[in-house]
């Protein structure tokens, strides 16, 4: 099983560096809106580690890190659809 080892982890490095940018981006702007660069490789990596668990065998693994997959692509469509968060419309609620 050395490549289903060796692809959880660069997966996981993968998954962790998507992280920065939208932490960054949240501490410039002051805002909680996704960034593509976070959601898209997030999404991918979130994919591949389903197949991988899918071929380990491990069933509960692959439906959760699907749902969570599936989760992701609502949020990168709902930030493709709302587009950028108008700060305006924050302000009034």
């Amino acid at each position: 099983m050395l490549w289903q080892d060796l692809t959880i982890t660069i997966v996981s490095i993968v998954l962790s560096l998507a992280m920065l940018p939208q932490v960054y981006h949240g501490y410039k702007q002051k805002r909680g809106h996704m960034h593509h660069a976070t959601s898209i490789p997030t999404i991918v990596g979130l994919y591949v580690l389903c197949f991988v668990y899918f071929s380990l065998g491990l069933v509960f693994s692959t439906i959760v890190t699907f749902l969570t997959g599936t989760l992701w692509i609502v949020l990168f469509l709902q930030r493709w659809h709302y587009g950028e968060p108008n700060i305006d419309k924050e302000q009034e609620s």
